[in-house]
């Protein structure tokens, strides 16, 4: 790699590094880490209910600070380098930038995952439900094309994805569908595409070809290990078997491993059928139930904090967090971080980091600007 190619690389982590910068107040962070030092020096601190908490969010300030730091560092002792080299070109000093400029995008990865993907629940594993809306068939087929675009863009992004659940619609398309998805930072990585998604398009099922607006719901639930305390009673779910089926009715299994569990105090109504055994779908319903059941107390006290405040929450359904249109004209856009692209096929197509990245930064600002006796997940509801 030549000094100009090495140059130009420099400038582009230069630039990525102040849009860091703008979404981090660092005095902010200085003044809450001086805070927890002292809240930490009061004499009663262990006996807190929040103890814990307080310790691991000045671990986090500090190691985030001190990538911050060290991130600049290699940038300016880079930039220095260069202006040397410019002016006495050395084969020695041009590998030197080269592995210097190396580390830097190393330490810009490892600060944009602590920075972005800090949210309690981020480095979980996840499910993501994706359900069809209002519009018939045509919702039904853009519920399997939102489905196909995760896919492929989880394939992308290196993360082992299983379908857990699939409801074929009778025409076309699917109702819904619920995958498990595994690796680093799956649920921090999904969690900004929950809402509604809006497609606008000339409809494949009309024989006018006229203009249709079709919705399709986008969940995303962290999965839970053991030591997150949900307590699900034996008495209290309703466990029915069933055989799994595929589109036209065709069996995946010739046994009825397939498992559907209801929550009878809740209503809440869980089913997988992708795996061979029954024990290993009722394991797997299990995990989505428990996942659903924290969602219901995360939501409970988020309305609590609404009605305390005055505040009227949005309705779900209606309230579209990204349009697609297709035509008259292409154009996605996402009506939370103002983020838009026309190259609606390479979306489609699974093509959505631009759009994760935008949310990862417009919800750090958000939740940066939010008093923690505000945020939903500041009393958890594992303790």
């Amino acid at each position: 790699m030549g000094l100009e190619e090495l140059r130009e690389r420099l400038k582009t982590l230069k630039g990525a590094f102040r849009e860091l910068g703008e979404a981090v107040d660092g005095k902010a962070l200085l003044e809450e880490e001086r805070r927890l030092v002292a809240r930490m020096s009061e004499p009663d601190f262990w006996q807190k209910e929040d103890a814990d908490r307080s310790v691991a969010r000045l671990k986090a300030i500090r190691n985030l600070l001190e990538m911050m730091g060290t991130a600049e560092r290699l940038l300016s002792d880079a930039e220095a380098l260069v202006s040397l080299l410019q002016e006495e070109p050395d084969e020695q000093m041009l590998e030197e930038l080269q592995g210097m400029i190396k580390r830097a995008d190393a330490e810009m990865g490892r600060l944009r995952v602590a920075l972005f993907l800090s949210g309690e629940h981020d480095g979980r594993n996840a499910f993501l439900f994706v359900h069809a809306g209002a519009g018939g068939v045509e919702a039904c087929d853009w519920a399997q094309m939102l489905l196909r675009m995760y896919l492929r863009f989880l394939e992308r992004r290196g993360f082992e994805v299983s379908v857990v659940d699939m409801q074929h619609a009778e025409e076309a398309g699917i109702k819904s569908a619920t995958i498990y998805v595994k690796g680093a930072f799956a649920f921090g990585t999904l969690r900004g595409e929950a809402g509604v998604h809006r497609l606008v398009r000339n409809s494949p099922f009309d024989a006018q070809h006229r203009r249709h607006t079709s919705f399709a719901s986008v969940e995303v639930l962290p999965e839970f290990d053991e030591n997150i305390k949900i307590e699900i009673r034996k008495e209290d779910l309703k466990i029915e078997t069933y055989r799994a089926s595929g589109p036209g009715g065709q069996h995946v299994n010739v046994t009825d491993s397939a498992v559907r569990i209801t929550h009878i105090p809740t209503g809440i109504v869980v089913t997988c059928q992708n795996e061979r055994s029954q024990h290993a779908n009722r394991r797997q319903a299990l995990a989505i139930l428990k996942a659903r059941l924290y969602e219901r107390e995360q939501k409970r006290r988020q309305q609590e904090i609404e009605r305390l405040r005055g505040a009227k929450g949005d309705a779900a359904w209606g309230n579209q967090i990204r349009s697609y249109i297709l035509q008259p004209y292409t154009l996605i856009k996402d009506h939370r971080t103002g983020f838009e692209t026309s190259n609606a096929q390479a979306v489609l197509n699974g093509e959505i980091d631009a759009f994760v990245e935008a949310f990862l930064r417009w919800d750090y600002k958000r939740r940066s600007q939010t008093p923690a006796s505000e945020n939903p997940n500041h009393n958890r509801a594992d303790k």
